[in-house]
């Protein structure tokens, strides 16, 4: 008997699942720094980023809008609203670090592929042309930069965040909607308790 009382409090109890929300550290992880992002600069020819500058920017930015917007807000309504704007720039960059990544690897393949003597295609492109390898290499050189753009101004408005809060930010964690498998799970304990 107290099995069963034992089992219908366990099938009552609700485990809330949380879905996780992209972190200015995962951002890190997967954008160049200012030191990367300069070297990528000299070694492929491109323009060298302020990303201080770019920082600063939307630093100043989120903070003259907040500012602007005081008067006719709420402060939980300022902190929802910043909440929500400052989770697009991080998510906009961690998108565009995961896109770096992937555009990485693909350039390593590529040139790796060209270092092996005994194949014959993807040898270096006719004169006047570029190789397929140099390509991909020149494209993962131009998302670096973007995605390390995006990083830089994602940790502006984290930083303006926590100044127009006066709380560190971190991402919304939004409850995992899953009915089926809850349903599912709800039934396979009411069977097996039945089974005892």
């Amino acid at each position: 008997m107290a099995k069963a009382a034992r089992s219908t409090a366990s099938s009552n109890a609700r485990v809330v699942q949380l879905r996780k929300g992209t972190t200015l550290e995962m951002v890190r992880l997967a954008c160049p720094d200012a030191n990367q992002a300069s070297l990528i600069s000299e070694s492929f020819g491109l323009p060298l980023l302020d990303s201080d500058g770019i920082r600063d920017l939307h630093e100043r930015l989120l903070i003259e809008t907040a500012e602007a917007m005081r008067e006719g807000i709420s402060d939980r309504a300022m902190q929802i609203h910043l909440q929500r704007i400052v989770g697009a720039y991080v998510g906009s960059a961690h998108g565009a670090g995961l896109f770096y990544s992937r555009a990485v690897t693909e350039a390593r393949d590529l040139t790796a592929k060209l270092a092996n003597d005994t194949r014959d295609e993807d040898l270096d492109g006719p004169a006047g042309f570029q190789s397929a390898a140099q390509r991909k290499r020149e494209f993962a050189a131009d998302m670096a930069l973007q995605s390390h753009s995006l990083r830089m101004a994602a940790e502006g408005v984290v930083a303006a965040y926590e100044q127009i809060v006066g709380e560190r930010w971190k991402p919304f964690e939004r409850q995992i909607e899953n009915a089926g498998a809850t349903i599912d799970r709800k039934a396979a304990d009411l069977q097996m308790a039945a089974l005892g």
